[in-house]
């Protein structure tokens, strides 16, 4: 398992997971194939964190698409979709507990069948490529109840971008836990 594409070396089979930085084609030539494992339905919702924005919209359903690497980004033929369903309560982790399940069934079939599948070319106008999340994104409004901005609460991550609220000239951090 590889975070940073300058440890790449050769292979014949490369899985971009949760990848945030774009590997080129002089990279992806050193392997026979590169997939690219993308929480939405493509070619709807290309781009940064689907999924979260997905949930934020208030998706009660996910889309992970195994697709070839090529460029422009998340462009590639599509090999693969498998759907994960939420209840409604999930955090974070669990949300993303079931969209690992699901990119580990889409990378178990794709290793299967790599020699005998036929991808298909991306059907459809993709939408505006999704922006990255940031921590500003994190923000709650004080003015609005918990249950009015729960969709928010369910993605944010503890550690890398906390809930926070800017309230009466300080700034207060809202993690969020089952308990």
């Amino acid at each position: 398992m590889h975070s940073d594409k300058s440890t790449l070396t050769h292979g014949d089979l490369l899985f971009l997971v949760s990848c945030s930085q774009v590997v080129r084609a002089t990279d992806r030539a050193r392997f026979r194939t590169v997939l690219v494992l993308h929480a939405s339905d493509l070619p709807k919702g290309r781009g940064m964190s689907p999924h979260v924005w997905a949930v934020l919209a208030g998706a009660s359903e996910i889309t992970v698409t195994a697709f070839e690497a090529c460029d422009p980004v998340d462009s590639g033929d599509i090999w693969f979709k498998t759907v994960f369903s939420l209840e409604g309560h999930e955090l974070l982790p669990e949300i993303n507990e079931k969209l690992f399940e699901a990119e580990l069934n889409l990378m178990t079939r794709a290793v299967d069948e790599a020699l005998s599948v036929r991808p298909n070319p991306q059907v459809g106008e993709p939408d505006s490529l999704l922006r990255g999340r940031t921590p500003m994104d994190s923000r709650l409004d004080p003015d609005k109840t918990l249950a009015e901005q729960f969709e928010l609460l369910r993605v944010v991550d503890n550690s890398r971008y906390p809930a926070f609220m800017d309230y009466r000239g300080h700034r207060y951090i809202i993690k969020i836990d089952k308990g």
